[in-house]
């Protein structure tokens, strides 16, 4: 570094601070001593590195630095309402607390405030790390802060037309996991109910893995996906919004015509349909949910890590702030968390087909001999036993964006 310091004619502390990305130093000067650090073979010393991450962690002139969490939703806390978001918000205070940061909650809704004038208060109040989170998709463009004041990324994909850093829930890998759960059990023709708006928010990501998946599995065994125009779109993601359960019309004609041995989708857009048409969970139709949101041995699903999403967002954005690096990136990066899979009673195993044994990860194929039952029930339908749903799957707010 001295020898950089040197060359460069600049003190070794400035050479140090425009290693950082300090924004102490001008742009000029950094891109300067960067460029020449690099022909001169600098490397960073990774231990080095660490520690001093760890003096300014520790600093005293750092206590208790405060993050921002801003959002954009119809009402200041309505987004508590939907359990996506709120686990995403109290994984991220929980990780503030533990890295030595205070998160505070700004609504960008508030009466009479602007982008800007957000910002500039976010700015005077001395925050320099910005999390954007739980933003209405009809409400999510750009937000208009002088990003090169802060050090910033989003949890979610919205707002879509924010260039930024993401931490967000791997949507195709909840997918290919439930299908190869489902495989493995013994099913084969695996259908998927959600309605488009779901889809469209994550783009694409749940119809284009399922479609994908689809590509593996035999011709025979292949379907369509049931994906609906909710009549109440617009009210999508309100949180008084009035039914976005699949039509039952068009529910009872994909399932006569498909006639599908296990469904995945979401308990808000399904279970009331299947409880009209006194179609039996599992012994009429088994079920996997691809949003549990409380794993209790009732409902097979894939829990989706939600806490764990805003605990790494703070992470990643703690480790923006030490290196000083803001602004809206040139390449923007996507950090995705897997979701984890709990076995219910709602997707009994029973013996796997061979011809789909290649479609499986063989650490998932072990697979007993139970049986669904068969009922006699609506036309080309597996018929009813009972007409109930196991207690698991029960009613849920629209989980939003996961």
């Amino acid at each position: 570094m001295a020898d950089v310091a040197r060359r460069g004619g600049v003190h070794v502390t400035t050479v140090s601070m425009a290693l950082r990305n300090h924004p102490a130093i001008s742009k000029a000067t950094r891109e300067r001593i960067q460029e020449l650090a690099k022909q001169m073979g600098y490397q960073r010393d990774p231990v080095l590195a660490a520690l001093v991450a760890y003096r300014y962690q520790a600093s005293s002139s750092h206590p208790n630095q405060l993050l921002a969490y801003v959002t954009n939703w119809e009402s200041r806390w309505g987004w508590r309402n939907l359990p996506a978001y709120r686990e995403f918000y109290n994984g991220a205070v929980e990780s503030a607390s533990q890295l030595g940061y205070r998160l505070e909650h700004f609504w960008l809704g508030e009466p009479g405030m602007s982008h800007r004038r957000m910002g500039s208060i976010l700015y005077s109040r001395g925050i320099t790390g910005v999390i954007l989170a739980s933003h209405r998709r009809e409400l999510a463009g750009p937000v208009d802060f002088d990003w090169s004041r802060f050090s910033a990324l989003k949890i979610d994909p919205s707002p879509v037309r924010q260039p930024m850093h993401v931490v967000t829930n791997d949507q195709p890998s909840i997918i290919r996991l439930a299908m190869r759960r489902a495989l493995a059990a013994g099913y084969r023709r695996i259908g998927l109910v959600i309605p488009r708006w779901w889809d469209e928010h994550v783009d694409l990501a749940w119809s284009g893995a399922y479609l994908g998946f689809q590509q593996t599995l035999p011709p025979k065994d292949r379907m369509p996906i049931l994906s609906y125009a909710d009549p109440f779109r617009p009210w999508g993601w309100r949180n008084d919004a009035p039914d976005t359960a699949v039509p039952r019309g068009v529910f009872e004609k994909w399932l006569q015509i498909h006639q599908p041995e296990v469904l995945l989708s979401c308990g808000p857009f399904v279970e009331k349909r299947l409880a009209e048409m006194h179609v039996s969970v599992p012994d009429d139709l088994a079920y996997a949910e691809i949003f549990l949101t409380d794993p209790d041995g009732h409902t097979a699903g894939v829990h989706h890590n939600c806490t764990h999403v805003g605990a790494l967002a703070v992470e990643i954005l703690a480790g923006q702030i030490q290196n000083h690096l803001t602004g809206i990136p040139a390449i923007p990066t996507a950090t995705v968390v897997e979701g984890t899979w709990y076995d219910g009673e709602s997707l009994p195993v029973r013996a796997a087909a061979p011809e789909t044994a290649a479609c499986l990860d063989p650490r998932l194929v072990e697979v007993g001999s139970v049986r669904l039952g068969q009922g006699s029930g609506i036309d080309g339908v597996p018929g009813p036993k009972g007409g109930a749903m196991p207690e698991g799957i029960q009613g849920r707010a629209p989980p939003g964006t996961t």
